[in-house]
């Protein structure tokens, strides 16, 4: 599943996301194990130890599609 947002793309599997940048062309990945969300901040979070990102996503909506989608 792709999901759009201002600053680029979530893609979803069932393992792992990925997030894409469109003005930079950086791409960030994490396993779904790794991923945490802050629903009230509209944040996804990954923690795989040594290296850590957040993403700040546009609305409720994409951040309960993202749920939905991984299963957490």
């Amino acid at each position: 599943m792709i999901i759009d947002f201002s600053q680029g793309k979530v893609i979803l599997s069932p393992f792992e996301a990925q997030v894409r940048f469109n003005t930079s062309g950086i791409t960030m990945y994490a396993m779904v194990e790794d991923i945490k969300f802050i629903d009230d901040a509209l944040i996804m979070h990954a923690d795989a130890g040594a290296v850590r990102w957040s993403l700040k996503l546009d609305t409720p909506e994409q951040l309960a599609l993202i749920r939905e989608e991984l299963g957490v």
